[in-house]
């Protein structure tokens, strides 16, 4: 038996998929999501999502948002969602360069928030296609 999963951006559908376990990047850490998973609403951190389909593991990198799961289905609300064929790596090896750069000549609380973020980003982004 499958986990049916839809990832829902603001703009979109992301993708409505099924997968034997998935993998979601939670505010306090992953928490992997099998058939017949207990009923839960989520918070979601920047990071990647994985899933396994037919023994194929498949990321997405995903903007912060919420996920909840329920009857082996699972809505992914998120602020935005990339996979591995729309980023670029050269591209996302700059921005990574960029963001830690960043992070690390950030000097008061706003800077650091910010930079903080943008390191998030890049890094899901990074993982997703590395």
């Amino acid at each position: 038996m499958t986990v049916q999963f839809n990832i829902i951006t603001p703009d979109r559908i992301f993708l409505n998929a099924q997968g034997d376990e998935i993998i979601l990047p939670t505010n306090i850490g992953q928490i992997g999501v099998l058939t017949d998973h207990a009923p839960l609403i989520t918070a979601l951190d920047i990071g990647v999502l994985f899933y396994r389909s037919q023994n194929t593991w498949t990321s997405i990198a995903l903007m912060g948002g919420f996920a909840l799961i329920l009857q082996n289905n699972i809505t992914i609300l998120v602020n935005e969602a990339e996979s591995a064929n729309t980023i670029d790596l050269q591209e996302a090896l700059q921005c990574f360069e960029s963001a830690r750069q960043l992070f690390s000549q950030a000097t008061n609380s706003k800077q650091k928030v910010y930079a903080n973020f943008a390191l998030k980003r890049a890094q899901a982004r990074l993982k997703v296609v590395t």
